[in-house]
């Protein structure tokens, strides 16, 4: 049967809405992935770091193109970006498979893609032991998921988070960009600390040492140490009217004392 003109025209109109529909649907489809601040994740909702805040991040861990850094939860990858146009070997570890894809397209897109590299995947089933400093912007509660884990790290390393604490283990410095962001501008830096609790053969000395995090009592025989603290490998205390200064490496410490000797001390227990 031959459609009347009429007919002819509303099958037109319906052929002609339907594709606009299926290019609409398509372009729906084929837009770009764009994150949004608040957007829900596996642990934590996202919301970008302010980059000043990123800045100083990277500055108060001291990076240089020697290191290895790691971000947790590295979101829209600013921050391995940033270190990465520092010359800076960097690695993001993000759940959401489309905040991966965005990141590599904006590393390509900031020319740093042989620096900068991310991959899929959960933060605390990521083996992160190799980095010389880990960065992140998480929840208290999952830094504190994460603390064992840091606290287990080589001696040295750098862990940067920005607003969230860890509770007891004080930060080793802490600075603010308040005056370049309005929100989220504190960040804290930590330094893993040598384990260095027990008791440790100083000479004809003994010395005992109780270790909280990075802070450190104890006595040298039975004069009371004070002012004592690691930071890293760096071990400083005060006895007997004398200032030590060491380095820790293993069962093994020496250094000097504020007279001008040196000391050793090896580990007894």
């Amino acid at each position: 049967m031959t459609p009347t003109p009429k007919r002819f025209s509303r099958l037109l109109l319906a052929a002609c809405f339907t594709v606009s529909m299926t290019g609409s649907a398509m372009a729906q489809m084929t837009k770009p992935f764009e994150p949004y601040s608040g957007q829900p994740g596996k642990d934590v909702v996202w919301v970008p770091s302010p980059q000043a805040l990123v800045d100083r991040m990277l500055d108060m861990a001291k990076v240089t193109p020697k290191d290895y850094l790691i971000d947790l939860g590295s979101g829209d990858g600013r921050t391995v970006i940033t270190a990465a146009k520092r010359g800076i070997t960097a690695m993001g570890v993000e759940f959401n498979p489309d905040m991966v894809a965005l990141s590599k397209r904006n590393a390509a897109d900031a020319g740093v893609s042989g620096k900068a590299t991310f991959v899929q995947g959960d933060i605390f089933e990521t083996d992160f032991s190799k980095a010389d400093v880990v960065t992140m912007f998480l929840l208290s509660s999952l830094n504190l998921r994460l603390r064992p884990t840091l606290l287990n790290m080589r001696p040295g390393t750098r862990v940067v988070s920005n607003t969230f604490d860890m509770a007891e283990w004080e930060p080793d410095e802490s600075i603010s960009a308040s005056q370049e962001c309005s929100s989220f501008c504190r960040a804290m830096l930590w330094i893993v600390p040598a384990k260095v609790g027990g008791t440790w053969q100083m000479g004809k000395n003994e010395l005992t040492l109780s270790q909280n995090f990075q802070m450190l009592t104890g006595n040298v025989n039975a004069a009371p140490i004070s002012n004592g603290k690691m930071r890293g490998a760096e071990i400083t205390f005060a006895a007997g009217g004398k200032m030590y200064t060491g380095r820790v490496n293993g069962n093994r410490m020496e250094g000097s004392a504020s007279d001008g000797s040196k000391w050793q001390a090896t580990r007894r227990t």
